[in-house]
């Protein structure tokens, strides 16, 4: 079977979730399909597998909506985009769509990378649900990270096609921290800054922890920088790294006391995992994508209690209770790995073979 991955949607500096998604893919699948990748730009091949590819227009082009003519020459039997945005017309292989979430009907604030025109559009485009259902349908099978995504789409009726989980999971090589070692008395934040990421209530409830450093870890705007310094409690010690690389991330988790996430709507928690894996604790808000992420290895607070927050902070600082929480992690991040989801996303990849046949047997 030929499977070809969308990977233009790969960032050209950094990965955000969108693309260290399906870079981790295609190279899971990779080591047990024939598997190559579309891509838009050069620059993009730093940060995925050495796989074949194809060099095509971008996915935010109006040339997308006759992508399909060039992607027939490729011969492929199932093309999976990681998103639900590809152009289909005219098309002769099999597609899988993927919708990771649907933060964006409640916060509606589009991603500040995107160009000012797909802004509006986006903006339009999350204040109804018929242009998703619109998109979906054209799927022969919808993919989607989590079972709490895929009731969201149920609920919603977003599609009348099959929906099937292909999961996200940690990064290759990380391996558990030296539990008996402890931990200093730091906490980490990996993600962006929008609204909907609630840094607020952790930079308020470092008031209640003297002593511990709250490490932000991301790039953020210098005006979104401003709006939270203003909100830092005097005399805590809070950093702004805008950024770090992998080896200085896997650093801060090999000595972090807990990693935190207070956010009020999300996709997945990639950095739940991640922190787990190390043996780091983690902390998050109760909302039930992080329930199913972190099962009972996470401490769960209230998103808008800086003090539930604090609270479940100093019971960390309990060797005995921080210990039985590393322990935890580490064996609920072994649940999640690429190889599985890889697996995962072959079983979707023939199913979508199966239909076509069927269809074609049909028709005949």
């Amino acid at each position: 079977m030929k499977i070809v991955i969308d990977a233009r949607f790969t960032r050209v500096d950094h990965h955000d979730g969108i693309s260290r998604y399906g870079s981790s893919l295609i190279a899971a699948l990779a080591k047990i399909s024939d598997v190559s990748m579309l891509i838009s730009d050069p620059r993009q091949l730093k940060l995925l597998p050495d796989v074949p590819y194809t060099l095509i227009n971008s996915p935010l082009s109006p040339a997308e909506l006759f992508v399909a003519a060039k992607v027939n020459r490729l011969g492929a039997d199932v093309v999976v985009c990681p998103m639900q945005t590809m152009g289909s017309w005219g098309r002769n292989y099999g597609l899988v769509l993927t919708l990771h979430d649907l933060i964006y009907y409640e916060h509606p604030a589009p991603p500040g990378f995107l160009p000012a025109p797909v802004r509006v559009l986006w903006r339009l485009y999350h204040k109804a649900f018929w242009p998703q259902r619109l998109l979906l349908n054209r799927a022969d099978i919808v993919a989607t990270i989590s079972h709490t995504t895929a009731s969201l789409i149920a609920k919603y009726r977003l599609t009348t096609r099959p929906v099937r989980i292909v999961g996200n999971a940690p990064q290759h090589g990380h391996s558990p921290r030296d539990v008996t070692a402890g931990s200093d008395k730091s906490l980490l934040y990996m993600g962006s800054f929008m609204p909907y990421k609630n840094v607020e209530t952790m930079i308020k409830g470092m008031a209640e922890l003297p002593g511990m450093k709250l490490h932000l870890l991301s790039r953020i705007t210098p005006a979104r920088r401003a709006e939270l310094e203003s909100l830092v409690p005097r005399g805590t010690d809070i950093v702004f790294h805008n950024g770090v690389t992998e080896d200085e991330y896997e650093a801060l988790l090999s000595r972090a006391t807990a990693l935190i996430s207070l956010s009020k709507a999300e996709g997945y928690g990639l950095p739940l995992v991640e922190a787990m894996s190390h043996g780091t604790p983690v902390i998050a808000s109760d909302i039930p994508i992080f329930r199913e992420v972190g099962s009972d290895a996470a401490i769960y607070v209230h998103p808008d209690s800086p003090s539930e927050f604090a609270a479940a902070v100093r019971d960390l600082e309990d060797p005995s209770v921080w210990d039985v929480r590393s322990r935890r992690s580490v064996e609920r991040a072994a649940e999640f790995s690429w190889d599985h989801s890889a697996l995962q996303l072959m079983q979707v990849a023939e199913e979508v073979v199966a239909q076509r046949q069927r269809r074609n047997r049909t028709s005949v």
